[in-house]
């Protein structure tokens, strides 16, 4: 199980909201990044997070900076919407990309990512929200825009068309650290055959706990708990061991 650190940033600046709302600027994201890096993160996921929604993509800079100093595997996501973005991505220094806007627009934009630059270097980020009894709902642009398609015919759609990874982001759940959404991995557990990573919820070690006893072989993307530092690297590092 591996600890991610989740970087959101918007305008310059990492950011941190509820159920992806009401963002509040946390700091700045070179210094985030080294302070996580040098406290042994096993991985970075940074997401712009306004940049599909506005057609664009910022970060590359941003990630040719951090990865002078920094030796971790590195996810870019937000506005990857073109394979020049990807490469644009990976030449910047990033390993994976994330897609999801684009992927909900384009199911085939994923086979042709594949087929390109490698099942590894494509995650793809599933931002969902519970819109009924057992039932939820895949969002893009970073949980603004609904697509009335279902969570669980999302998943299956994705690993036929290919991808090496999937983040599972409860947007319920979201920065309100009240637990990981137990009911929406349950939901999906059996039909899950990449690595997963869950985003969204976590507040305390008992959460992470609860989740390793739950669930085998799942990595976690964490953010408010580091930005906040109600939690240490060390300690979830140690929980998930």
């Amino acid at each position: 199980m591996r600890t991610i650190a989740r970087i959101d940033i918007k305008s310059n600046f990492v950011i941190k909201g509820i159920n992806l709302e009401g963002l509040r600027k946390i700091g700045d994201p070179i210094k985030i990044v080294n302070d996580y890096y040098t406290d042994g993160i096993d991985e970075l996921l940074i997401i712009d997070s306004v940049a599909s929604l506005y057609g664009r993509n910022n970060l590359f800079d941003l990630i040719k900076n951090i990865t002078e100093n920094i030796f971790v595997p590195i996810t870019l996501g937000g506005g990857i919407r073109s394979l020049k973005d990807i490469e644009n991505a990976l030449n910047s220094g990033a390993d994976k990309v994330a897609i999801n806007s684009m992927a909900l627009e384009n199911p085939n934009f994923l086979s042709q990512a594949v087929s390109n630059f490698g099942e590894s270097t494509i995650l793809v980020n599933i931002e969902a929200k519970n819109i009924s009894k057992n039932i939820w709902e895949p969002y893009k642009f970073c949980g603004r825009e609904k697509t009335n398609l279902n969570v669980n015919e999302w998943i299956n759609e994705i690993q036929k068309k290919g991808c090496g990874e999937i983040l599972l982001t409860s947007i319920d759940k979201e920065g309100t650290e009240t637990g990981f959404d137990i009911e929406l991995l349950e939901s999906v557990e059996k039909m899950i055959k990449k690595p997963l990573i869950v985003s969204g919820g976590c507040g305390n070690l008992g959460h992470i706990e609860n989740l390793k006893k739950k669930f085998k072989n799942i990595s976690i993307a964490i953010a408010s708990v580091l930005h906040y530092k109600k939690l240490t690297i060390s300690e979830i590092k140690k929980t998930l061991a």
